[in-house]
């Protein structure tokens, strides 16, 4: 099982090899244990190890009528809850303070599907920055360039995922933190519509909806089979996405029709984007054209400056409240030394806003919202890069001291396109159809109308037939 071939099937294949005898859960999972002993000095994509747990899992009889039976995952370390394990969010705050008392009602449908978690994975503090590189446990490396970051805030999961250790992770999203990770480490990443996924028990729309729940992925398919398997309101969830017309792994294969897709390269930011992936959705939108669909450059019109200040301000709002909720739940009293200097003004940021202030932006945000429905009445997706940039050095994003406008300046130019997504509660992929010259990953991001997720699997799966990425592999990986 420490074949290189076997350790890059995708979920769906290992799953398949489970079901027919020629390996045991067990041996697979052994094999990710190697993998991460092996390979995590080098990338720290793993921060908490669950091996006894996992291994438990591993002996327990197979259900072969599950997606992933015996197939090894990993959580990232946040927001999801595995019942007796430590949970951190990346945060001194927490660390060493807080375990679980059960299970998150993802984490069990994981579980349902036959997953073995075999541990949690980096994120950096409460995944509030586009890196993976938090003070507590330390920076994530890229696969691809172990100097680069592999973005944020999924960049463990997104870096065991690129090197091998596993098939598929679990991430999460409230600005682009499922996408522009797999952009950074050449995944499939799908942030969900607002609502298809449950954040119960403790959460009901963790940011007025911003947060979405799902996975980076080596395969469309392991996407849209795990959605499949995780989908769908809990009882008392405040709302709930469009029940889907078919299982979204029935739409990987299935032919999109022609797609009237806009495409643009304008950061509603304003931020100058990279020659790179300037080329890369040139590159995209000929293929598009070419498999048929109609492309032209259009973008939604909308009051972005307007947009930009309200999410904003919730953001720093849902930094207050990230604090807030942690310090109720285990009654703990927050103190500048420790938190990061960002995320302590972060945190004063919300706490000096008002809630009617906190309203507003979220009222903002909701008129902007049926802006960008109204575009998507006359066009079935939008196509623009995931970032601004291929992925950037580690410490990019520093911002300690004298740092603090420039880290607000990368920010910006780094960002521009994926927020919008959450917004709106629309759902969006980072698809991997893009080299740079250096072989660094660029991701094309996709966004659908709301609760069109079976649109954007149905494009995935053909584009993946078009340009296949899961022969590639990083440089850690061997």
């Amino acid at each position: 099982m420490n074949d290189p071939t076997l350790a890059f099937l995708d979920a769906t294949d290992l799953a398949n090899l489970v079901r027919r005898g020629e390996v045991t859960p067990g041996e697979l999972l052994e094999a990710t244990i190697e993998r991460i002993e092996r390979l995590n000095p080098k990338l720290n994509a793993v921060i908490t190890r669950m091996d006894d747990l996992a291994r438990a899992a591993a002996r327990k009889p197979i259900d072969p009528n599950t997606p992933f039976p015996g197939v090894p995952f990993l959580i990232k370390d946040l927001v999801a809850e595995y019942a007796g394990t430590p949970i951190a969010e990346g945060s001194r705050y927490l660390a060493g303070h807080c375990v679980s008392p059960a299970d998150s009602e993802l984490v069990i449908r994981q579980k349902k599907a036959g997953l073995i978690i075999a541990g949690k994975t980096n994120t950096p503090e409460f995944g509030l920055i586009p890196t993976t590189e938090p003070a507590l446990t330390g920076p994530t490396h890229n696969p691809w360039d172990t100097t680069r970051t592999p973005g944020g805030s999924s960049g463990g999961s997104a870096a065991a995922v690129a090197a091998g250790i596993v098939p598929m992770a679990h991430a999460n999203d409230g600005g682009g933190s499922i996408r522009n990770p797999a952009a950074c480490c050449g995944l499939f990443g799908l942030k969900p519509s607002r609502g298809r996924n449950p954040l119960g028990p403790d959460y009901g729309d963790a940011g007025s909806g911003l947060i979405a729940e799902h996975a980076v992925t080596r395969s469309v398919r392991d996407s849209a089979a795990l959605l499949d398997a995780t989908a769908g309101p809990a009882p008392g969830d405040p709302y709930w996405a469009p029940p889907k017309e078919r299982p979204y792994v029935d739409e990987v294969g299935r032919e999109p029709g022609q797609l009237r897709i806009a495409v643009s390269t304008k950061a509603f930011n304003l931020s100058e984007v990279h020659p790179e992936c300037l080329a890369a959705v040139e590159a995209t939108a000929k293929l598009c054209e070419e498999l048929g669909h109609i492309v032209e450059w259009a973008d939604p019109s909308f009051d972005e400056d307007g947009y930009q200040r309200a999410f904003a301000a919730s953001w720093t709002a849902f930094a207050s409240w990230a604090v807030r909720d942690w310090a109720d739940r285990y009654g703990l009293t927050p103190s500048e030394d420790q938190f990061e200097p960002n995320t302590w003004r972060m945190y004063l940021s919300g706490e000096r806003r008002s809630s009617g202030a906190y309203l507003r932006a979220v009222q903002d945000i909701q008129r902007v919202s049926r802006d960008v429905a109204r575009f998507f009445e006359s066009h079935d997706l939008t196509l623009t890069p995931t970032a601004a940039m291929p992925p950037v050095p580690l410490g990019y994003f520093e911002s300690e001291g004298e740092g603090r406008a420039t880290f607000l300046k990368h920010i910006n130019e780094y960002s521009g396109f994926t927020s919008l997504a959450n917004g709106t509660g629309q759902p969006a992929m980072s698809v991997p159809l893009y080299w740079t010259a250096d072989d660094l990953p660029v991701g094309l991001h996709f966004m659908a109308r709301y609760g069109a997720e079976d649109v954007l699997f149905r494009l995935a799966g053909q584009l993946e037939q078009a340009r296949p990425w899961s022969r590639r592999r990083p440089g850690v990986a061997a």
